[in-house]
């Protein structure tokens, strides 16, 4: 069970696995870095730690942005959308966001 504020847990509205969609910003340039998982024990941590946790859907288990590559994402903000679907992370970057090595997950070529 989670420690996650009982208030906030009640207004998530979870996904069949109990997820939450997290969509990370850059706090300074505002430019969207990424988008993850996130489950109550997730969303708890990131919101005591300071520290991006999200949910892993392919290999089961929590991880910390950055842990092992050293890229953090130093949390600053947290926000509910108002269906209580998808949480805003707004984060100060430490480096590269995507595996890719780049800035952005969304670097991608742009379709329109």
């Amino acid at each position: 069970m989670s420690a996650l504020n009982p208030d906030v847990a009640d207004r998530l509205s979870r996904d069949a696995n109990g997820l939450v969609a997290a969509v990370v910003q850059d706090a300074q340039t505002r430019d969207v870095l990424m988008v993850g998982w996130m489950d109550d024990e997730a969303l708890h941590r990131t919101l005591t730690t300071g520290a991006a946790t999200f949910w892993s859907r392919s290999r089961q288990e929590y991880w910390v942005k950055g842990e092992t590559s050293g890229n953090t994402l130093a949390v600053r903000e947290v926000r509910l959308d108002c269906d209580g679907d998808t949480v805003l992370v707004t984060a100060v970057p430490a480096g590269p966001t995507c595996h890719t090595g780049a800035t952005t997950c969304f670097d991608a070529d742009r379709l329109l």
